[in-house]
């Protein structure tokens, strides 16, 4: 971002907009310097321990907690959007194999409002609203879909008993699953639902200030978020995990790494220099498991475990580097039964409930997102005529 100077003088160039406030917000609240994290004015750790993804999206679209038939209709409709058009599924089956995970969903996802179910609405908000239900639904179905396509399995319509991270698991793996690892998978979800004005939601109100609408702005966030300084870090996390192999290797792979300045991915974070709350509540989940998996699994939450340990020694208290939700997300996922191709369309769709809140906040009151760059080239370079260049 450039800040505007009368004079014309060289302004103040602020990289990556770093520190730079450019709304006001009462979804979320994230305190770097102390590690806290808040949607709607609820701690994240209260959220996790008591809550639900559908309870807490539901929270984070309209400012306040449902009551039991309020949450009963709010969940029934986002397992009914979960449901996606042949169309759909065909657009899916048609790219298997031939784009990325990302890349479908991405896809797939700007093609929703082809597919909508058409309805008469008593105002705009509530239309906004339903889309943003809808597009949550339908993203955790998309999800769901793509993974089960890449396995050779057939699309599996969701069950209206179940909840959404049920239903996920239900339709990648055509089974019902254990009510260990779905609730495990719940709160993964509800840990990347929101998270103020990162990259891929930033993206999401970019699009959407321009008065596009609601499916542009989400496929907007969703390109955001494929990149591996954003979404894709867990799985580089978990490549990395992958590459030490054995548990007694993880502290010369790091010090290697270190010496030769290679970034560990999952470690460190634009905002937090205290550790992440949401890493916090993952590793507790790595403590769980880590004695009662496969043996993948053990390997890989041993590593961890022992790479945190050395990073918070080395970096947490003198550097304000500490593991942030990214870190440990690929051992739980694996022990879920995710595969890594999928770790960032699941992100996607857990923190679509955010992207849409942002985005009808924002519309609220709407100014178009238009910053300046300072231009330091030449300028009134005379033309020359193509036969006289050389």
């Amino acid at each position: 971002m450039v800040l505007y100077m009368a004079d014309n003088s060289t302004p103040t160039i602020i990289k990556g907009l770093e520190g730079v406030y450019f709304t006001e917000t009462k979804i979320c609240k994230v305190d770097g310097a102390k590690g806290r994290l808040w949607y709607r004015g609820y701690s994240i750790e209260s959220l996790a321990k008591n809550s639900s993804f559908e309870e807490t999206s539901y929270l984070i679209l309209y400012g306040a907690l449902p009551n039991n038939d309020a949450l009963a209709k709010f969940k029934s409709k986002l397992v009914s959007y979960m449901a996606l058009d042949k169309q759909l599924i065909g657009l899916i089956e048609s790219f298997n194999g031939k784009m990325l995970p990302m890349d479908i969903l991405r896809t797939a996802v700007s093609s929703i409002s082809a597919f909508a179910e058409k309805k008469v609405y008593q105002n705009e908000n509530d239309e906004k609203i339903e889309q943003a239900i809808e597009i949550i639904g339908n993203i955790c179905g998309i999800v769901a879909t793509i993974g089960a396509i890449s396995k050779g399995r057939k699309y599996t319509e969701p069950d209206n008993t179940l909840g959404v991270a049920e239903n996920i698991l239900y339709m990648l793996n055509g089974n019902k699953p254990d009510e260990k690892v779905s609730k495990m998978l719940d709160v993964m979800m509800l840990l990347h639902a929101e998270h103020s004005s990162n990259a891929s939601t930033f993206c999401t109100i970019v699009a959407g200030s321009t008065l596009a609408d609601i499916y542009s702005a989400i496929t907007a966030g969703i390109c955001a978020l494929k990149g591996p300084l954003h979404g894709g870090a867990d799985e580089k996390a978990l490549d990395m995990m992958r590459a030490i192999g054995n548990p007694n290797n993880t502290e010369k792979y790091i010090e290697d790494a270190l010496a030769g300045k290679e970034r560990i991915m999952g470690f460190g974070h634009r905002v937090y220099k205290a550790y992440d709350p949401r890493a916090k509540v993952i590793k507790a989940y790595l403590e769980e498991i880590q004695n009662g998996s496969t043996m993948e699994v053990q390997t890989l939450t041993a590593i961890a475990l022992r790479a945190e340990k050395m990073m918070v020694d080395k970096l947490g208290e003198t550097k304000g580097i500490w593991p942030n939700v990214d870190f440990f997300s690929g051992p739980v996922y694996t022990y879920i039964g995710i595969p890594k191709e999928l770790f960032t369309p699941l992100f996607a769709a857990s923190r679509s409930p955010g992207w849409c809140a942002h985005m009808l906040e924002y519309w609220q009151d709407n100014r178009l997102i238009r910053p300046l760059d300072y231009y330091n080239g030449q300028l009134d370079i005379p033309y020359v005529p193509i036969e006289q260049r050389k």
